[in-house]
């Protein structure tokens, strides 16, 4: 006969432990003795040893009873089911570890590849990074409720950024995110993307109008500053035909 600690010693656990699995019927809590203290046999050193195994190996201690009592065919079944949910545990793991590495990749876990190499370029251009955040957070919403019309405009994108004047205007369009808007630059900035349009608008090919809905959508998400809310005033004035001024 052997005391509690004594038991948690041969099998290699705590006496933590060996409560708990008296807590969960796993293991026969014996009467106490005339000086007080619990005495385990032998039996209870294996029953001990053979909750610890299949725990050890995956075995959910709920399962672990009835395990315990099953015939072997029975066990052989149970044992194959319960590898079967550890093999797809660990697949998942595997898939949460991949997705957590993709995190180091940054924007490439949000957007398609393609996305991520056009983004890529536009830092290539000394674009600013809010600029880049806000192309990024664009192309999120734009790939998950419209990927036909995405796949459009990246093409288009990707097309005009192969002309210089394009180039240009992207990037003074980004520094005048912190003009004033009573810039007069901002007037002379809305005639050059009215005159870069008329002449795209030449030999472009007819494309399908995007959904006014991802259009609003859009919008209600755009990063904007004053500067470039009165430079968007301004274009459609030009578009309408318009003459304005910035004062």
């Amino acid at each position: 006969m052997i005391t509690i600690g004594q038991l948690a010693g041969y099998a290699g656990v705590t006496i933590k432990a060996v409560r708990h699995y008296h807590e969960r019927g796993l293991l026969t809590e014996p009467p106490r003795d005339s000086s007080g203290y619990r005495r385990y046999t032998a039996d209870d050193a294996i029953q001990l040893l053979k909750i610890k195994t299949l725990a050890d190996a995956g075995v959910p201690l709920a399962r672990v009873k009835e395990l315990l009592a099953a015939e072997p065919d029975q066990f052989a079944s149970a044992v194959a089911t319960i590898d079967d949910n550890l093999r797809k545990r660990a697949e998942e793991l595997v898939r949460t570890r991949e997705r957590i590495a993709q995190l180091r990749g940054g924007d490439r876990l949000f957007v398609s590849p393609d996305v991520a190499d056009y983004l890529d370029d536009l830092h290539g251009l000394g674009v600013s990074e809010r600029v880049v955040q806000v192309e990024r957070d664009l192309w999120i919403l734009l790939q998950a409720v419209s990927p036909e019309q995405a796949a459009h405009w990246l093409a288009d994108k990707r097309d005009a950024m192969r002309d210089p004047e394009f180039r240009a205007i992207y990037r003074e369009h980004d520094e005048a995110f912190d003009w004033s808007p009573d810039d007069p630059r901002l007037s002379a900035l809305a005639d050059r993307v009215h005159r870069w349009l008329a002449g795209r608008a030449t030999g472009e090919r007819r494309r399908s109008a995007p959904d006014p809905a991802i259009l609003q959508l859009i919008e209600s998400s755009t990063v904007s500053s004053p500067a470039w809310e009165r430079l968007a005033d301004i274009a459609r004035d030009r578009a309408a035909g318009r003459d304005v001024s910035t004062g």
